[in-house]
């Protein structure tokens, strides 16, 4: 798989993360806060060999249906 970077999240301080990326796979890998509280994961059906992360609504932006999403300009 061939990740292609699409942003960090402006609004976090020091490190950026959250993270987005597209792939080539036409799916997107989210970089996030690791979804830990039992209750939480407790409402949902994670199968075997998935996980879950946190990400916040001001990433929203930065899916772009079929396109990389990557504005440098």
């Amino acid at each position: 798989m061939r990740l292609t970077f699409i942003g960090k999240d402006p609004g976090s301080n020091p490190t950026g993360s959250p993270t987005v990326y597209r792939t080539d796979r036409e799916s997107w890998v989210v970089q996030g806060w690791v979804v830990t509280d039992p209750e939480t994961l407790a409402q949902m059906d994670i199968p075997e060999g998935e996980s879950c992360v946190e990400i916040p609504d001001r990433m929203i932006p930065f899916f772009r249906q079929g396109d990389s999403g990557v504005d440098n300009g």
